[in-house]
């Protein structure tokens, strides 16, 4: 399904501007304190949005969440999608609504926003181990029973005993493995079978199972290559997730895996859950990995979107726009434009953006004051960079959807 936008190109003119400008103004601050969308008094269109705007091409996304639930109907393996990726509760319920079994957060913050939203079901994925940060996730648990964190660490697995004892609360616990991103979690064979037999032994913890995250292989370029590696390592998660159940462990849950390995993971006997995250939005780094079908990873179809305005013209062959470093994460490659063939992206400096063609004679298409749109260079700290998204659909604007959780890094 292809965006509405791909049948008129992707150039837009202003009209209105100040009108929209002075309502976006007064809605942003209501975006903060809500879970729920902001209808705008009046109807907007795409192009009329003040610039640099976050959006979100809604027919794109529905199709990313179609496709990711019609591929795991039927699936032994069920999603758990990551929140880190769009830290929106409107998102999230939209995923569960399409058959996910939860969601994932990295941070308590972020958990703490799923929850108050209405969301149940919460795994928290890196390990949380100050003294405060453990009292706020048992008191999410007295919430929602639904919530669970990850351990890596003996002491870790007593500190939070004895927080869930003093709250009377029984928390459920996954072991974080380290599948090789050495980023977090306990090395696989004894030492997770040691963890696994503290827990077990803890008077206030339940064990839930095993999370073995390989974020490590999620950007790999070439599927073949990822989908070896993936299989390889997630095999051993699951090798170890067997060996338990032999030691009377049970172990309802094996979590994992992502957006790069979902139709990999997804094929892995004793895999239950994966976290996907980028599918919804896709984006640049993400579709230079190659998929199945040859070297852009195509399944799913870019719906995260900045809107930038072209403002200045200093030299031939190349045209200024509204959107740099504050606009985008930059951490890997830079954003695309979007249906623009011909045309790059550089970085222009904080507020700027530096658009080069192939042709030196001129800007071809773009002309002072046109608006375009770019492909989130990396979705998860772009988003992270805005108070809101505004959806669309046929380039009109009806509401706002804040992004509730963003800066809750704690």
């Amino acid at each position: 399904m292809k965006s509405p936008l791909s049948r008129r190109g992707f150039l837009g003119t202003t009209a209105g501007g100040a009108f929209g400008m002075s309502l976006l103004a007064r809605r942003a601050g209501a975006a903060a304190a809500s879970y729920d969308a902001i209808p705008l008094k009046s109807p907007m269109s795409l192009w009329d949005l003040p610039t640099p705007a976050l959006v979100i091409d809604e027919e794109a996304m529905e199709s990313n969440l179609d496709k990711m639930a019609s591929f795991y109907q039927g699936k032994r393996a069920k999603l758990r999608p990551h929140t880190k990726t769009h830290k929106c509760p409107i998102l999230a319920k939209k995923q569960i609504a399409k058959g996910a079994v939860g969601v994932c957060a990295a941070k308590v913050g972020e958990a703490e926003v799923m929850v108050e939203a209405g969301i149940e079901n919460v795994l928290i994925t890196s390990p949380v181990v100050t003294r405060d940060k453990m009292e706020r996730v048992v008191a999410l648990a007295k919430k929602s029973p639904g919530v669970s964190i990850v351990v890596d660490q003996e002491r870790n697995v007593r500190d939070f005993d004895d927080a869930a004892r003093s709250a009377g609360v029984t928390l459920p616990v996954l072991i974080d493995l380290n599948v090789g991103t050495d980023r977090t979690g306990i090395a696989l064979g004894k030492p997770a079978l040691d963890l696994a037999e503290t827990i077990r032994r803890s008077s206030s913890l339940k064990f839930l199972g095993l999370q073995a995250y390989a974020g490590h292989l999620q950007h790999l370029r070439g599927f073949e290559y990822r989908r070896q590696a993936s299989e390889a390592t997630m095999g051993r998660a699951v090798e170890l997730r067997r060996t338990l159940e032999k030691a009377g462990f049970e172990v309802p849950i094996l979590t994992g895996g992502g957006t790069g390995t979902y139709n990999i993971d997804s094929e892995i006997d004793g895999i239950t859950d994966v976290q996907v995250g980028s599918y919804l939005f896709m984006d640049v780094n993400y579709r230079n990995v190659g998929g199945q079908n040859g070297p852009i990873y195509d399944d799913f179809l870019p719906s995260l979107l900045v809107l930038a305005t072209a403002i200045s013209q200093p030299a031939k062959g190349r045209i200024t726009i509204d959107a740099g470093y504050k606009a985008f994460a930059t951490d890997q490659e830079p954003p695309d434009p979007l249906s623009l063939p011909g045309v790059s992206y550089r970085w222009g400096g904080d507020e700027h953006g530096i658009l080069e063609f192939r042709d030196p004679r001129g800007p071809g298409e773009v002309k002072l004051g046109d608006k375009l749109l770019l492909i989130a260079s990396h979705c998860d700290p772009t988003v992270n960079l805005y108070d809101h998204y505004y959806p669309f659909r046929n380039e009109r604007v009806e509401e706002m959807w804040p992004i509730s959780a963003r800066g809750r890094s704690q």
